[in-house]
Parts: structure tokens; sequence; C-alpha cells
């Protein structure tokens, strides 16, 4: 099975867990259509059927996946890099 990006995943993870959180906090109410789009793709993208499930799976592939690579970032034209201080 493919398994999407850490990233990709942590974003779906973050944007769910943050619009559950505020629709409990309002009360019994149904999830509206945001958070049902989230926990369908968080459920395809870990292979479960249950968003339980899916973020159970999602934490454990995020906290297995290797730290991102930091790619030294080139300043834009006409600026200059920040000098450095000796340590």
């Amino acid at each position: 099975m493919l398994r999407p990006h850490p990233d990709v995943l942590r974003r779906l993870v973050d944007e769910y867990e943050a619009l559950a959180a505020a629709e409990e906090a309002r009360g019994p109410a149904e999830l509206n259509a945001r958070t049902r789009d989230l926990a369908y793709t968080l459920c395809v993208s870990t292979g479960t059927r249950d968003v339980k499930r899916a973020l159970e799976a999602a934490h454990q592939w995020i906290a297995a996946a290797p730290a991102p690579a930091r790619e030294p970032v080139a300043p834009m034209a006409g600026q200059r890099l920040p000098a450095t201080e000796p340590a």
C-alpha cells in the first residue's frame, strides 16, 4: 500500500483534529462537510474504515517518519545573507 507523504498526512491530521475539537466544544452536532471530507481522506490514506483507527495509524506513521531534511535557502536577487556571529 502506498503511504501519503508525512507532511501531507500531518496537515490532514492537524486540520481534522482542530475542526473536530472546535465542533465538540460547540456541543453535540453533526460534523460539518470539511470535517467529514477530512475523515474520509484520512481513512482512504491509511487504508482504514474508521476515523479513530485512521488517526491512530496516521500518528504512528508520522512518528516513524524521518525528520524532514532542511535545504539551505538561497537569497533572492539583491538580498544578502545575514551575517553570522562567531560562537
